[in-house]
């Protein structure tokens, strides 16, 4: 787990040191579109098909046991007509046999295990098991949209949550802002989103035993991973785990066992979903799958009510910023992700430049998806002084070109209500870019790696600092 960038102070994202190549001046000859902001309609919405890689399982495309059939023909008994058609196209493509998970449980053991098994108080098993076959059959669906809370408990949950956050009923402007703070339009679960699409897209099999997991009454999953997959060193490691406050266990030198769970107020929106979900809202499913990957990243601060986050690594209320994205992208898919920064940004949130040339960007997300892997991004929208106004995660799934010769990268955002891929001009995207999570041998020969962790420890020191000086700053400014 590394970052590679500049290392200004944090905003909406997290940044630090490495070796520069040549940079590219905001607005400069070799970027000529930083002047404007994203451009957020894409120029096709044409649906790439699921076309998943199997890299620790061996395609099957037959049962091959009593058992399988057993277990196959339980899931069709819970079925409508469409989930049936979506179920023996899975096994058809060899996804349902798939066996990449944490603990090598196919895709079929987890549906059968969410088909015949009790689910958490106020979940539908059948909605689950449908919304799981569903969301492996087309990870395009999955959207980051939250649902509105129905009138009629409304008023119970903004009690319990006023209760919560120790805010007086009976005040009038406490109440207001309670009642804003429920009521959610605009989600910052993108990166927790991406992540949870990468996990459907890449490893099927390991996404249904999440959602058997979560889903179920104890709502949570265990995960084994390699203590090499954060740092170099397992103390280092540790330090990160313990940082970031996830339950863990050390089973060995090397590995740890990890719990994963949602915040304790996602069952609330799981269930709401359940019976009151609307046309290209989260679904049930969704719902736990981001509480729980916004949990990792937010140091367990997370709130699914308010999609508001506290922790040590963040000022900011919503979303994660990039060292906590990256954490949560490696302990999740138990790969050594590196963060690498391409924007340069001054103490102003102004975009200056960036920290390579477009050539070498543009490199470097083809090698990564040339090694079949994904590329979840994080952009940023800019105003006529280039000053960063916005930021959100999408995932590079594929790129081609264009009758005339433009690189397009294929992708998928989670906050645009289109459930199917979208294309956009790399040179359009490119600017926009301020990180990307790749595989460590795509930049290795590219950048001095410096590991995640050191700057993490960097920016919590220097955040305490920061607070530590307030009161001082205070008397000096009265």
């Amino acid at each position: 787990m590394y970052s590679v960038g500049s290392y200004p102070r944090y905003y909406n994202y997290s940044t630090t040191s490495g070796k520069q190549t040549e940079k590219v001046e905001a607005g400069g000859e070799n970027s000529p579109v930083t002047q404007t902001t994203y451009v957020s309609n894409p120029l096709f919405r044409d649906r790439i098909p699921f076309n998943p890689s199997f890299a620790a399982s061996k395609l099957r495309t037959r049962l091959n046991s009593q058992e399988e059939q057993n277990k196959y023909n339980t899931v069709l008994s819970h079925l409508d007509r469409a989930s049936k058609k979506k179920m023996k196209n899975l096994l058809k493509s060899g996804v349902l046999l798939n066996a990449d998970s944490n603990d090598n449980s196919t895709v079929l053991d987890n549906l059968y295990n969410i088909a015949v098994k009790e689910r958490a108080n106020g979940l539908s098993r059948d909605e689950i098991l449908k919304d799981t076959i569903e969301t492996i059959a087309d990870p395009y669906i999955i959207t980051q949209q939250f649902g509105d809370i129905p009138e009629n408990i409304r008023g119970h949950i903004l009690e319990n949550y006023m209760q919560e956050n120790k805010l007086n009923k009976s005040n009038i402007v406490q109440k207001k802002a309670a009642e804003n703070d429920i009521n959610v339009e605009h989600s910052g679960t993108c990166v927790a989103s991406s992540i949870e699409f990468n996990l459907a897209k890449k490893m099927p099999a390991e996404f249904a035993r999440f959602a058997e997991g979560l889903t179920s009454p104890a709502m949570s999953v265990k995960k084994n991973i390699k203590m090499k997959n954060l740092t170099d060193n397992t103390l280092d490691s540790i330090w990160l785990l313990n940082a970031f406050e996830i339950p863990f266990r050390m089973d060995d030198y090397d590995n740890a066992n990890l719990t994963f769970a949602p915040d304790k107020n996602a069952i609330i929106r799981a269930r709401i979903q359940t019976t009151n979900r609307d046309p290209n809202e989260r679904s049930a499913l969704d719902v736990l799958m981001q509480s729980t990957f916004m949990q990792v990243g937010s140091q367990q601060t997370y709130d699914s009510l308010s999609d508001r986050r506290k922790g040590k690594f963040n000022n900011n209320d919503k979303g994660l910023i990039e060292f906590e994205k990256t954490f949560t992208e490696s302990v999740v898919e138990d790969k050594n992700k590196i963060s690498v920064t391409y924007q340069t940004v001054d103490d102003n949130a102004r975009l200056i430049g960036y920290e390579t040339d477009f050539e070498t960007m543009k490199k470097q997300i083809s090698d990564a998806l040339n090694l079949g892997e994904n590329v979840i991004i994080g952009y940023t929208e800019v105003d006529a002084n280039n000053e960063i106004i916005n930021g959100h995660e999408i995932t590079i799934t594929g790129q081609k070109y264009d009758k005339s010769g433009n690189l397009i990268y294929i992708c998928n955002d989670t906050d645009d209500d289109i459930p199917s891929a979208v294309e956009y001009r790399a040179d359009v995207l490119l600017p926009k870019i301020h990180h990307a999570g790749l595989p460590q041998s795509v930049v290795k020969e590219d950048v001095n790696l410096v590991e995640n962790w050191v700057e993490g420890l960097k920016s919590y020191k220097e955040m305490k600092k920061n607070i530590k000086l307030q009161p001082e700053q205070r008397r000096n400014a009265a």
